[in-house]
């Protein structure tokens, strides 16, 4: 009898457990709503607070899981690059997205990271996104979408398997043949409707006719909602962006059960390009360093020293790129020439350091870490260089500059929804550690070449 009593017993207590388990594994967002939000600081937003509406950005800093010291893993960082970073919990040296434009080798001239020979894709991301996993995980079931105010940000977001991509572009919508998509609501709508002036509310316009009309958010497979906006970096454009998250927060919560919606908002932590004409103005160290005359003064030098010829193939942003087919029918070794090019480099004014492919490829030292991640063999020339901070980065040959600035700008990852608690952590933290935080959250794998921790 005292048997039977036990059996019973553990057979309740057993039920109780794998009730107890079940309803824990049930409680996995329905929907990921991922906002990246380019040039997002995280003192800019905490300096107008006051402006903001009880449901927008005041709601996510009061109740959700902010981490206001973010910055990304990698130098140097565009929209393109931080969107890929964001999506793949990778850096460029793996996912292969080193900026909005890459040189491509073959043809010595500038290509455009997800606008190839075929057409808008994601042919050039090398890596799974967190959108690819959740259609893998949920065997194809899963909805993934994104929208944004710009190509890059729409495709990289949307990554390889999505059911559409979809972004503004001179008063008119875009989309690529790549995702065929066979939801008849987006095909119509991207017809009929004509994008206002104001590229953000098309962006939020379109997000909550995608949550009215996809589907989206109602089963136990996760679906994926990629949003990104752009803002202008001042009181005005905080004000503005403020009443668009608070817009889609509330439209979705209005057609979809709050308790099983995750929001993930971030940056991009890039900053608007500027000028170094204040650093004249007020007497600070800078100067020009121009590329293309770099290029020439380097071939030269190179040709002095193992005979005339053209060593130097190309310049792009920082730079330089070698005749590698040159160098071994001359039978010399790469690493001599990298090495003595490097050296006549770094005499040059306004050069802060040189380094060489190699280099980034071999070395393991903690300095050199960031400027590692920021490399990809594929996209990247032989020499890259540091331009001293406040110096302009000059290129004749195709009008273009920039000013050196390696000063640390934190901005915002916040988690607001299912199971998140209100907490404000200051430690510092990466951006590619968002991606395996959500694929933790929905209880699937990390996208193939994220390494990094969940952030909880």
């Amino acid at each position: 009898m005292r048997n039977r009593y036990l059996y019973i017993t553990l057979l309740s207590l057993l039920g109780f457990s794998a009730e107890a388990t079940a309803q824990a594994l049930a409680k996995t967002p329905q929907l990921v709503v991922s906002i990246a939000i380019d040039q997002l600081r995280s003192d800019y937003l905490e300096t107008y607070a006051p402006l903001y509406s009880e449901d927008g950005f005041r709601l996510l800093l009061a109740k959700g899981l902010v981490y206001p010291n973010a910055s990304h893993s990698f130098t140097p960082v565009d929209r393109a690059s931080a969107t890929a970073a964001l999506l793949t919990g990778s850096t460029p040296y793996y996912n292969g997205v080193t900026s909005t434009e890459w040189l491509d080798r073959q043809t010595l001239r500038p290509r455009n990271i997800v606008n190839g020979q075929q057409g808008y894709s994601p042919a050039q991301l090398l890596t799974s996104t967190l959108g690819d996993e959740i259609k893998i995980a949920f065997n194809g079931w899963a909805k993934v979408f994104s929208f944004a105010t710009d190509a890059e940000s729409a495709i990289l977001s949307a990554g390889h398997a999505a059911d559409g991509a979809v972004w503004t572009d001179n008063g008119a919508w875009k989309t690529s043949p790549y995702y065929s998509s066979d939801s008849k609501w987006l095909n119509q709508y991207i017809k009929q409707y004509t994008p206002s002036d104001d590229a953000n509310r098309n962006v939020t316009a379109l997000a909550l006719k995608c949550v009215e009309q996809a589907g989206i958010g109602k089963d136990d497979h996760t679906d994926l909602l990629c949003i990104s906006y752009a803002i202008q970096p001042d009181i005005v454009g905080y004000q503005l962006m403020d009443r668009n998250i608070a817009d889609l927060i509330k439209g979705i919560q209005s057609k979809l059960p709050d308790s099983r919606i995750l929001y993930v908002l971030t940056s991009t932590g890039t900053v608007a390009p500027e000028s170094n004409d204040e650093n004249k103005r007020f007497g600070i160290p800078t100067g020009n360093f121009h590329i293309n005359r770099a290029a020439k003064l380097l071939n030269m030098y190179l040709g002095a020293v193992y005979g005339s010829a053209h060593y130097v193939e190309a310049c792009h942003r920082n730079q330089l790129f070698l005749n590698r087919k040159l160098i071994e029918q001359k039978n010399l070794h790469l690493g001599d020439v990298l090495r003595q090019a490097q050296e006549f480099v770094l005499q040059m004014s306004g050069v802060r350091n040189v380094y060489t492919s190699t280099q980034l490829l071999t070395s393991d030292s903690q300095l050199l870490q960031k400027i590692r991640n920021g490399f990809n063999i594929d996209k990247c020339g032989d020499l890259l260089i540091e331009i001293a901070p406040g110096w302009q980065l000059v290129n004749e040959d195709n009008n273009t500059q920039s000013t050196s600035r390696i000063s640390y700008i934190p901005f915002p990852i916040i988690f607001y929804g299912t199971n998140i608690a209100a907490q404000r952590i200051v430690t510092p933290v990466t951006a590619d550690r968002v991606a395996p935080t959500v694929a933790r959250a929905i209880r699937i794998r990390a996208p193939n070449a994220c390494s990094t921790e969940p952030l909880f």
